[in-house]
């Protein structure tokens, strides 16, 4: 049974610039395969009919059949007589569909390993385990031990913060549908820097929100200029940022992108939420700042929600979140949360108390091994790909690497072929575009950053030629 279909006109936009060398109906089939990858087209898709798309993109409906027949053929959709095509969902032994004695690179989740004193953390817990069996296990807002360490922390960082401004939760993606469940309606307009977190803008879709972008550059920052106006004509009810190494591009805001952004949503009457997942992935930046809430609090009568999480200073898969707000907006988070979910498991919490005791030694060895990853990518990129436009950043996760021609999704295509799994720059984008950039995290080993630079070096050499190539399957997750 198909959940949604697609227009033709809205397919379109999200090709891009999908016309290659390379035969049109196969350029278009590989279009649609990278977006079932990245999952902007989400499985049971119905996708337009052979007529309306080729009217729309000026091609013949013997070109748009021959493109559905090759996405048919490598399983990407299904297509049934009086009821049209429908993309399926994709498999795949290892990630992007590839078996997993070919050394496939994964570069799609820009997230460092483990930090290595977790293990022991979980056998500290496992200690304790009596003690929290003894508990109901339904902790809606949090263990008092770790809002207390959550709220000490941000004191350490310049925010005066109590547990009772503190909600634990499953993560940050948790947190941020939960906050978006509370200011967000259905055809309300929300703020938000593009290129952004994909997986942000889906919760605010999920919502029924109407995007509203604001541009960020690598290297030039926020475009204040374009928010004050956004802000202004739309009249946003929340606005997202990640003002510290956004993802994907790793710019910082200064202090006077802040104030602008805090005095644009205070006339607006908006809810700035602001993630700062990646806020302390710090690797050399000239002055450390300050909690972005620290800024707006000073200001007063701005409305603002931060999210933060464990899951890029420790480990994706330690699922610890939280929220800092004012407490009467805890309180309705905690009313609004049981048609979410009805707690955090109690072990994770008692891990997570665990690291609060060692945050300082955790962020200086993910500083050591950010640094060894961003180094090595800039030097590899220097010497291979010299023409493309590498930022300089002094944390976060990734480089929003400009390359020259808009040709991401074509390259990301390419280099899957040869065992490189990366996003597309149109998969960070809020209403289309990107296609100039591509994010290559470093948040991997040097080694693995070198081989996935001469990969990306090869699949250029092809796709700027313009030599045709085929599609491969499957999906995960960008984070």
């Amino acid at each position: 049974m198909m959940d949604s279909r697609v227009s033709a006109r809205t397919l379109e936009n999200l090709l891009g610039p999908w016309r290659t060398r390379e035969p049109a109906y196969e350029a278009i089939a590989d279009s649609v395969r990278l977006l079932c990858l990245d999952n902007r087209l989400a499985p049971g898709t119905a996708l337009p009919a052979e007529r309306e798309l080729a009217a729309r993109l000026r091609v013949s409906r013997t070109t748009v059949a021959a493109a559905y027949r090759s996405l048919r053929d490598s399983g990407h959709i299904e297509s049934h007589r009086g009821s049209g095509s429908v993309t399926l969902p994709l498999g795949g032994s290892a990630p992007g569909g590839f078996p997993a004695s070919e050394g496939v690179v994964d570069l799609q989740q820009a997230s460092p390993s483990a930090w290595p004193g977790l293990a022991a953390a979980y056998g500290d817990a496992a200690a304790n385990a009596a003690s929290l069996v003894s508990r109901t296990g339904y902790d809606v807002v949090g263990r008092p031990a770790l809002r207390e360490a959550i709220a000490a922390h941000y004191v350490e960082r310049g925010l005066p913060t109590t547990a009772s401004q503190i909600m634990v939760t499953n993560g940050a993606q948790s947190a941020i549908a939960l906050v978006a469940s509370l200011f967000v309606s259905r055809a309300d307009r929300v703020v938000i820097e593009t290129p952004t977190y994909p997986h942000a803008a889906e919760a605010f879709r999920r919502r029924g929100a109407r995007l509203v972008g604001v541009p960020v550059v690598s290297g030039h920052g926020w475009d204040l200029e374009r928010a004050e106006h956004a802000f202004r004509r739309a009249v946003p009810s929340a606005a997202y940022l990640m003002p510290d190494f956004q993802n994907p591009t790793g710019s910082t805001m200064t202090r006077d992108e802040r104030v602008g952004f805090a005095e644009a949503a205070r006339q607006a009457g908006a809810t700035l939420i602001i993630d700062e997942t990646t806020a302390e992935l710090d690797i050399d930046r000239p002055r450390s700042s300050v909690p972005f809430a620290s800024v707006a609090e000073a200001m007063g009568g701005v409305g603002l929600v931060t999210i933060g999480s464990l899951g890029k200073t420790v480990w994706g898969g330690l699922r610890i979140g939280w929220i800092r707000a004012e407490v009467d907006v805890i309180r309705r988070l905690v009313a609004a949360r049981t048609a979410h979910d009805l707690g955090t498991p109690e072990f994770e919490q008692s891990v997570a108390e665990h690291l609060f005791r060692q945050m300082a030694e955790i962020l200086a060895q993910r500083s050591g091994l950010l640094r060894e990853g961003r180094d090595a990518a800039m030097a590899a990129l220097a010497l291979r790909m010299p023409e493309w436009d590498v930022p300089a950043v002094h944390g976060g996760v990734s480089l929003w690497v400009g390359l020259g021609e808009p040709l991401s999704s074509n390259l990301v295509m390419s280099a899957r072929r040869r065992g490189l799994l990366l996003s597309a720059g149109p998969r960070f984008s809020v209403d289309g575009g990107h296609e100039r950039h591509l994010r290559i995290p470093f948040t991997v080993s040097r080694h693995t950053i070198e081989r996935a630079v001469d990969t990306l070096a090869e699949a250029w050499g092809d796709v700027s030629d313009g030599v045709a190539f085929e599609g491969t399957d499957s999906l995960s997750s960008v984070i």
